[in-house]
Order: C-alpha cells, then sequence, then structure tokens
C-alpha cells in the first residue's frame, strides 16, 4: 500500500470533491479522505509519503493526439518560425549535418504568418543541394517539397492534381513546391520508412516527453505501425500512457472482418473509433464551408465525405460495433457529419444496436443552427482549445464575422455537450496547461489579442477545462469508472503540482509545470 498525504487533491469526484490523502493498492486507488482516515488504514507495509502540501490532479488525457509524428516531430527540423528566413535558415543548418543524399525533414510552417506566403522549392534548393527536403505544415493540411524530393515522387507540370488534393503551380504549370491535402500523399509515399524498432525508440522518448507534461493518457490518431509498436511496447512491459487507439479509414475493413470492437484491449491499449475526414483545413483554406472564404468569393474548400457517405461507413460501423470519429472543421463538414450522426443514431435504435460514443474531432466553426445538434445527439465535441488562440488571426481573415461561432467551447458545454480536450500534436504542442490557459482565457500567453481575450463569451472555468482533460477523454473512451477522478477503484493515474491553479491567476496558468506523474500506482516521472 502506498498512502500519499498532507496533500491537497482535486479529486473530480461529485461527492467528495478535494481531499488532503489518497491510499493506493496496487494499479489502483483504494480510498481518499483526510489525512486521519486514510494514514488509519496503514498496515507495517505501508508506504507513506509526505506530499508538503502540494496540490494533486488526476492524470491528464490528450484526447486527439498523431503519436508517432509527434514522437518523429521531436527529430524534425522546427519550422514554426516568425519568419520565412528563419525557416529556411533551420534548413540549411540541418543540411550542414546529414549524410548525402539523406532526406532533410521539417514541421510547423504556416503561410498565414509570413508575409511572403507559401515558399517555394527553388528556395529550399539553394540551401539543401542534393539532399530531398520535404516540410509538412503546421495544419498537417500541406507539405513544401524541394526539387530533389519532386523528382523522386515523380512531380512534373505533367502530373494532374489527385482527387481530394492540390499541386500549387506557377504561372508557367510548373508545380511550386506546395502540395495541399491528398497530393502530400505523392511525397510521403517515397519518405524513408522507419523499421518497427525505430517507431518504439521514438515513442518511447514521446512517451517520457508526455509524462513530463502531465499526461497520463493519449487518443491516437495514427497508423498502424503506431498500433503494432504499441502492441510491442505492451508486451515488453514498457508501455505506461493510457493508449485509445484510433483505426485509420484504409483499415477499416480488415478491422470489421478480424471482429475488433471499440473499447476491446487492455488497461494500456485498447480500440478506439474509426477516423473518417469530412473536410480540409482553415490554414490552407480547404475546410469545407458553406459559404466561401473571405476574399475568395470562389473557395469553399474540399468536402470530402457527405452525410450519405459517412452513414454507409456508419451502418457497418455500427454493425460491428466501432464507433466513428470524423474530423470536420469547417461548417458545411461538421453540418454534414451532425446529418450522417443523425441517420445513424435512428439505425442504431431500428436495429437494436448500442448508441455508441461516436465523436467528432476539431469542431471549429459551426451553423448556428447547429450548435445544440451535438447534444441532442450524444456525439463528443473533440476539440483542441489551443487551435482558438493559435488559429484566432487566421480565422478573422478567412472567415470573418463568422468566428463568432468558432471554437465555441461555451456554446458547445451550455448545451450539454461532452467536451473530450486535446492538442492535435505535431500540430501544436501537446502541453496541456496551454490548453487550459486558452481554453479558460481565450488568450495567447503573450496576452493578445486582449484583455479580455479572442470571443469571450466562449471562455470556460477552470474546472470546466479541467474536466476537458479528465472526465470528458474518460467518457469517450467508455472508461468513466475507471479514469478522469481520484476516486476508488479508479487507476491510480496523478500528477503533482507545486501550487494549485485554482489559486492562480488565468493568465498564469500555461506556466505550469507538473512535479511528478504516477500511473498505475508507480511514479513514472520527478522533477530533479
Amino acid at each position: 500500500m502506498l498512502i500519499l498525504y498532507n496533500a491537497r487533491l482535486q479529486t473530480l469526484t461529485p461527492h467528495h470533491p478535494a481531499a488532503t490523502a489518497l491510499a493506493i493498492a496496487g494499479e489502483t486507488i483504494l480510498a481518499i479522505g483526510s489525512d486521519a482516515y486514510i494514514l488509519a488504514l496503514a498496515d507495517r507495509h505501508a508506504i507513506k509519503q509526505d506530499m508538503l502540501g502540494k496540490t494533486i490532479w488526476p492524470g491528464l488525457t490528450d484526447a486527439h493526439i498523431h503519436l508517432e509524428n509527434y514522437a518523429l516531430s521531436l527529430q524534425l527540423v522546427d519550422c514554426e518560425t516568425v519568419s520565412q528566413a528563419e525557416c529556411i535558415r533551420r534548413v540549411a543548418e540541418r543540411a550542414k549535418l546529414v549524410e548525402a543524399g539523406q532526406w532533410i525533414r521539417g514541421h510547423g510552417w504556416n503561410q498565414n504568418s509570413w508575409p511572403e506566403g507559401f515558399g517555394t522549392a527553388a528556395q529550399l534548393d539553394a540551401v539543401t543541394g542534393d539532399h530531398p527536403a520535404y516540410l509538412t505544415a503546421k495544419s498537417l493540411h500541406a507539405g513544401w517539397a524541394n526539387s530533389a524530393a519532386l523528382r523522386l515522387a515523380g512531380i512534373s507540370a505533367a502530373t494532374p492534381d489527385p482527387e481530394g488534393g492540390k499541386l500549387l503551380r506557377n504561372a508557367n504549370g510548373d508545380p511550386t513546391g506546395i502540395l495541399l491535402e491528398s497530393a502530400l500523399n505523392l511525397i510521403e509515399a517515397g519518405l524513408p520508412v522507419p523499421t518497427g524498432d525505430d517507431v518504439c525508440r521514438m515513442i518511447l522518448s514521446a512517451q517520457a516527453a508526455l509524462w513530463r507534461l502531465g499526461i497520463t493518457g493519449v487518443h491516437d490518431y495514427d497508423s498502424v505501425r503506431c498500433f503494432t509498436a504499441l502492441q510491442l511496447l505492451e508486451k515488453a512491459g514498457q508501455l505506461h500512457l493510457r493508449v485509445v487507439k484510433g483505426i485509420p479509414y484504409e483499415v477499416f475493413p480488415h478491422a470489421v472482418a478480424l471482429g475488433l470492437r471499440s473499447g476491446f484491449g487492455s488497461a494500456y491499449l485498447r480500440i478506439g473509433s474509426v477516423k473518417l475526414f469530412a473536410d480540409g483545413a482553415l490554414g490552407p483554406q480547404t475546410a469545407a464551408m458553406i459559404q466561401p472564404y473571405e476574399g475568395s468569393p470562389d473557395n469553399t474548400g474540399f468536402l470530402l465525405l457527405d452525410s450519405e457517405q459517412i452513414f454507409e461507413t456508419g451502418q457497418k460501423a455500427a454493425q460491428a460495433g466501432l464507433s466513428l470519429a470524423i474530423h470536420a472543421i469547417g461548417d458545411r463538414a461538421n453540418h454534414e457529419v451532425l446529418n450522417a450522426y443523425t441517420q445513424l443514431r435512428q439505425y442504431e435504435t431500428e436495429q437494436k444496436l448500442p448508441h455508441l460514443r461516436h465523436r467528432i474531432e476539431h469542431v471549429q466553426i459551426l451553423h448556428p443552427a447547429d450548435t445544440q445538434r451535438l447534444a441532442q445527439l450524444n456525439v463528443i465535441a473533440s476539440v483542441q482549445p489551443i487551435h482558438a488562440t493559435s488559429d484566432m488571426f487566421m480565422a478573422d481573415r478567412f472567415w470573418g464575422q463568422r468566428s463568432a461561432g468558432a471554437y465555441a467551447f461555451r456554446t458547445l458545454l451550455s448545451a450539454n455537450t461532452t467536451l473530450a480536450f486535446g492538442s492535435d500534436a505535431p500540430v501544436e504542442q501537446p502541453n496541456p496547461f496551454l490548453g487550459l490557459h486558452a481554453a479558460v482565457t481565450r488568450q495567447r500567453p503573450d496576452g493578445q489579442p486582449a484583455l479580455e481575450g479572442w470571443y469571450p463569451a466562449q471562455r470556460l472555468s477552470l474546472l470546466e477545462a479541467l474536466a476537458g482533460f479528465t472526465t470528458g477523454p474518460a467518457y469517450a473512451a467508455g472508461l468513466e469508472n475507471r479514469l478522469g477522478q481520484l476516486a476508488p477503484g479508479f487507476f491510480a493515474d496523478l500528477i503533482v503540482l507545486a501550487t494549485d491553479p485554482f489559486t492562480l491567476p488565468a493568465p498564469d496558468l500555461f506556466a505550469i509545470q507538473p512535479l511528478a506523474t504516477m500511473v498505475g500506482g508507480h511514479w513514472v516521472w520527478e522533477s530533479s
């Protein structure tokens, strides 16, 4: 038995929201209460740890992450720069370090942050020499390749735009080096493939990085290769992050044939939802909109799936016991998804099937007529508060006054929608305290855009935001009786904080750093 006492526990348990001590037996919490009550439970073998008045929270879950891509991003050129020139300089520095012919990879650029806009292959050619170079945008919906990479992919002026994608071209029709949406696959199909051991090593590094941020669980939307690596790590006893693994749509038929069901798995690795894409993203203006983008009267983005296509897949998924998680950013895409979920709920009822925990990933902008529908359909809003403050200037630029209904967390919560918060890392940093800060203040850490925040009516309280990283993801995963709270019978997943965030000014939330992280009753990370 392990006893932690003299602490300030934020339990998130409605009937016992605060306590000072807890007892842990094995991987689960045995009891919570006062110091006197918990210490009285100790036997002679119990380990007692005085927490010296520190705050303890349940472990935090990132409900939308790309785990392998995040792990890879820790090794890539950081292209999230304030200027295009700085990005190119960093690529040039990396080119000096890699062996001849090796790929140069980077991530994080955003053309909307640069006065010059998109870069070109020629600009990369000037600093990369014979190295093929490929830099993914912050959104992961655009890529920037040099000429060597384009040649390896067989991309030329004669290459047609793939379905659901686009190659940007100059006045002569030659590709500029910028690829959008499905066109990324033309380059990525030829990238060096990491071995299984490589992926395992990268995920172990990412796991340690996430523990330092207070993250004890994730909902992952990366590839089958990532799933294989996670299985190997669990078998080896090295996976100590609770992973809910999304199923890529391309392997959906195989998952059905194998009889996999949402919720199947172990304490550390379980099957999540089938991932579909209804549209693109805000940054490259490929999110599907009802009305055109501001300043682009002919552009309403890319609708990749309509309601009938989603419903067709949804019927098969419901019969197989697999929930859906659908990427939808634009208001048209969200409208189509909600229409499909309306049909799917009726189908589940008619067929006497369980109402599965379907989700919409991102929900970045809704038509006003759709704001109540997620709650009415019991569809989870898997959203990323950090996107609101990261994207706010782009949203104002491309959506104009429609941004009043963007990243509308208060509106969704007031309608009784279940919110599950994530980061979409490596699109954003996975630091949940940046997410908490964004949800509570609607500001960036530097105080932009104003004291009251961006569309301040959408701010949440800290307790509401904390639920987004704890009880919300637990419910989305069907684990509301095991995760997200500090309560008897729940997994002993928790983090230790030097001060109580509820006593801090809201603008200071982003700077919080955990002191220690526990998963399954074991300290997996402690600050030196």
